[in-house]
Formats: C-alpha cells, sequence, structure tokens
C-alpha cells in the first residue's frame, strides 16, 4: 500500500517540479512577464487545488479512498498532457486549474489510508516514506523535464509526463484496499468499524475546523507548514530560472545538477526525519518537533548564501544541504497531525491544512517572488531574480519558531486526543 500510494505521489507531484525549469521557455514562446508566470505556477493553481481539496476529503472520510484516488490520476494525467497543446497564457491557465483539481484528490485519502495502516509509533516513518515521493519526483522532474526541454521542447515535456496516467490508474485501483471494505467482513466488526472510520458520524466542515483550531499544537503546525510552503514553493519555482539567468545553464545540465541537489537532498531528509522520530523518539512528539525546528532554522540561514556566494557549485551545495533540513517535517509535522485529529476528520482535517497551506504558500510564493523581480528589475537588470530569493529566505527562521512553540503543547494535546479516543471507544462499544 505504501509503494503504490508513495508511487502515485510522485506523479502527483512530478509536473509541478517540472514547471519550475520550464518557465523560461514558457516564457519566451508565449511572451509572458515574470507575475503572470507566478500567477500560473502560484495562484491561480493553488487556489482550486486547495479548494477542491475540501469536498474531495469529505468523501474521502466516508467512502471509497481508492476509487477516488484512481479516478483522479486519470484526470490531472490528461490534464497535464494538454498543457502541451497550450497556445496563450489564458489557454494554459485554464488547462493548469484542471490539473489542479485532479491533483487535489490525491493527498487527503492517501494520508487517511496512511493514519488507518500505521499506528501511533509507526507513523512517523510510514509518513517520511511517502513524502519521499516528493524528493523522487524532484529527481525525475528536473532531469528528465531538463533533458527533454533541451533537445525537444517545453510542449513535448508535458506530454510525456502525463502519459502514465493510465498505468497509475490501474495500480491504485488492483493494489490498494479500502479498511473500510474489508471491515464488513470481520467478525470483530464493531471495533474495526471504530478504527477505520466505518458508520461514524462524517462531521460538517465548521465543526471540523473548529475541533482543530481549538488545539493549540495544531494552530502551530499549521503555521509552521503555511510558512514553511510560502517560501518553499516561491524558491521550488523560480529557483531554476535564477541559474538559467545569473550562470546561464542549460535546461539539461541544470536539471541534472538540481536533482542531485534537490532530489538526494530531500530523499536524505525524509529519511532522517522519519527514522529519528520512529527510532529514537517514537511517541515523543516533543523530542520530534524540536529536531524538526532545529533542521528548519539551519536550512533557513544556509539558503541566504545560495544567492550571496559567487560559485555555482558552492551554491547547488547549499541548496542540497538547506533541503536536507527542511524535508525533515515530511514525517513528524504529518503524523503529530494524524495523532491529534479524530479518525473520523482525518481526510477533511489534511484538506483545510492543504487548504490554508497552499494558498498561502504555493499560492503567494511564486507569485511573490514573481512581482518582487519584475519590481527589482529597473534597478538590478537579470540579477532581479537574486535578489528576490535572497529577500524570501530568511522565512524559514519564521516557520522554526512555530515547531518549537508546538512541542510545548504536543504533549498534552496527544494525551487529550488519546483520552478523547478512549472515551468514543467505550461509548461505542456500550451502545453499539
Amino acid at each position: 500500500m505504501l509503494v503504490a500510494l508513495t508511487t502515485i505521489l510522485v506523479f502527483n507531484y512530478v509536473d509541478r517540479v517540472a514547471l519550475g525549469i520550464l518557465l523560461q521557455n514558457i516564457k519566451t514562446d508565449l511572451a509572458l512577464t515574470d507575475t503572470e508566470l507566478g500567477f500560473l505556477s502560484g495562484l491561480g493553481f493553488a487556489l482550486f487545488y486547495s479548494v477542491m481539496g475540501i469536498p474531495i476529503a469529505r468523501w474521502a472520510d466516508r467512502g471509497n479512498r481508492v476509487a477516488i484516488i484512481s479516478i483522479t490520476v486519470i484526470f490531472w494525467s490528461i490534464a497535464v498532457a494538454a498543457c502541451g497543446l497550450a497556445g496563450s497564457f489564458l489557454q494554459l491557465l485554464l488547462i493548469r486549474i484542471c490539473v489542479a483539481v485532479g491533483e487535489a484528490g490525491c493527498v487527503p485519502p492517501s494520508y487517511s489510508l496512511i493514519a488507518d495502516y500505521f499506528d501511533r509509533a509507526e507513523r512517523p516513518r510510514a509518513n517520511a516514506i511517502y513524502g519521499m515521493g516528493g524528493a523522487i519526483a524532484t529527481v525525475i522532474g528536473f532531469s528528465v523535464a531538463g533533458w527533454l526541454n533541451q533537445y525537444y521542447g517545453w510542449r513535448t515535456t508535458f506530454l510525456v509526463l502525463g502519459a502514465p496516467g493510465v498505468l497509475l490508474a490501474a495500480i491504485a485501483w488492483s493494489s490498494l484496499k479500502e479498511p473500510r471494505r474489508l471491515a464488513r467482513s470481520a467478525s470483530n466488526t464493531h471495533q474495526n468499524d471504530l478504527e477505520c472510520g466505518e458508520d461514524a458520524s462524517s462531521a460538517g466542515l465548521a465543526e471540523v475546523a473548529t475541533v482543530l483550531w481549538s488545539n493549540r499544537t495544531f494552530r502551530h503546525l499549521l503555521l509552521c507548514f503555511s510558512v514553511v510552503l510560502l517560501f518553499l514553493y516561491g524558491v521550488m519555482q523560480w529557483q531554476p530560472t535564477f541559474f538559467v539567468r545569473s550562470y546561464g545553464l542549460t535546461t539539461g545540465k541544470l536539471g541534472t545538477w538540481l536533482a542531485l541537489t534537490w532530489g538526494i537532498g530531500s530523499l536524505a531528509g525524509s529519511y532522517v526525519g522519519g527514522e529519528f522520530s520512529s527510532r529514537y523518539a517514537a511517541n515523543n512528539e516533543r523530542l520530534q518537533l524540536k529536531m524538526m525546528a532545529g533542521a528548519v532554522a539551519l536550512s533557513g540561514i544556509f539558503s541566504i548564501f545560495i544567492y550571496i556566494v559567487p560559485d555555482r557549485n558552492i551554491a547547488f551545495a547549499l541548496i542540497f544541504v538547506s533541503f536536507v533540513g527542511l524535508t525533515t517535517v515530511n514525517g513528524p509535522l504529518i503524523a503529530t497531525i494524524q495523532t491529534l485529529v479524530p479518525r473520523d476528520m482525518r481526510a477533511v482535517s489534511f484538506a483545510l491544512v492543504f487548504l490554508v497551506a497552499n494558498l498561502i504558500g504555493m499560492g503567494l510564493g511564486p507569485l511573490a517572488v514573481g512581482m518582487m523581480s519584475d519590481t527589482l528589475r529597473h534597478w538590478a537588470g537579470e540579477e532581479s531574480l537574486r535578489y528576490a530569493l535572497l529577500a524570501l529566505s530568511p522565512g524559514y527562521l519564521w516557520a522554526a519558531w512555530h515547531a518549537w512553540e508546538a512541542s510545548k503543547s504536543v504533549s498534552d494535546d496527544v494525551a487529550l486526543a488519546a483520552d478523547e479516543l478512549e472515551h468514543i471507544r467505550h461509548e461505542y462499544i456500550q451502545h453499539g
């Protein structure tokens, strides 16, 4: 199950990674400004990706998560391939909106399934493995898209990236199992229903939001995640263009460098974060979040020097180190939220998390960099993008502060969540 979900996440994420390395060619071909590119890769995508995640997640909290994932895989794959047919900014924007709607059906149902299959101690490692899908997508997106774009153009690149959709949907449908269906035929039906959420009342959106926001730890984790994505997405979409403009790299060579630095660094960070949390800090969310805060803070410091050093090789080395630190959050942050949130609210909870985080991060990050770059162009010329990215880099320290604050209250909030679950279990058995 975990391997299948991770494979699907790779292709869910790969087109967004590839878009970053294709922006300069799209800009030239369609005669776009940096602000238009920022809107295209940022708010124009994030708004629909985030909002559509809510109804899909409510469906996932009550229905067949395997079917949801399978259907949305085919939809987003067709839309990704169609990006190569766009002839104007408006056409490409509308197609990217379709991609966003489809890709919104991947992550919340997947996190909900992972929480059902793995207990509290194993969730950080399981989520870290799942999070490696983003790192693998980085390797594929940069290396494959870089060379495809260099030899065949950005249109063919999108067609190739969208092609595996049918195979992915078949993998999902044939290999994933919905535990709610399995629970119906089990002898201990009531216990399984409680664990998997079957027949549980599906909480309304307002109720879920109220429950989550009343939790101090959750508030800080949501803000930590949102701030990380704000600066991460701003950097992710524009950093490849920075190396093209400031160092004159071709997309093929640049893609290889970024695959080795972003990709391998992200894989290492995800592994370290999950392994540390499950092996050395199992059931100790306080220590996990302190580790995460330190890693993110160090990443922010290293990120600043990427745009100051004069040598591109040193800059790539700094990218590697910064991404090792940033991706340690994949395991402990998501696992802590899974432990804090009631079972029948998990998919909707993650949809709300991604609604807020992606609107702030994916929506505003690339747009802010694009607008800042256009504003600075009259002063810095082609180096305006360097200074725009430099201005965003210290923001990771803000995210680290929220992680540290969450560590102060997490032990009490996890204990409270366990007490509430035990109360629900007692009431279910007594009246079931």
